[in-house]
């Protein structure tokens, strides 16, 4: 039997591959800009520099937490439920930033 993907299904993998790379490539080029790596401890600088990387943290997070996952269970061995649940979220936050970022586009460039 074959199996056929609702038109929301197939919108919302784009979300999630358009959210994901977009991360990864806002991360990537951080990190080619300015020698460091694109982190949550960005936030903790205090000031108008915390202020300034919000965006930049709320854009790249998924690559983050799947960054941080992949290096956490290689060194630190934790649990594949910890994994699981970090994937998950990573992926749920890119869904979101890439359904803002494919309606943006529309927005821009008309239907």
């Amino acid at each position: 039997m074959p199996v056929s993907l609702s038109f929301d299904s197939i919108e919302a993998f784009k979300a999630l591959a358009i959210g994901i790379a977009a991360a990864g490539m806002v991360a990537t080029g951080f990190e080619a800009m300015t020698e460091r790596r694109a982190s949550f401890t960005l936030l903790e600088t205090g000031g108008a520099r915390a202020v300034a990387s919000v965006p930049l943290v709320v854009l790249t997070a998924p690559f983050i937490i799947l960054r941080n996952t992949v290096r956490g269970r290689r060194k630190d061995r934790r649990r594949i439920g910890f994994v699981a649940l970090a994937t998950m979220i990573a992926c749920l936050w890119g869904l979101a930033c890439g359904r803002v970022i494919l309606d943006m586009a529309i927005a821009i460039l008309g239907s």
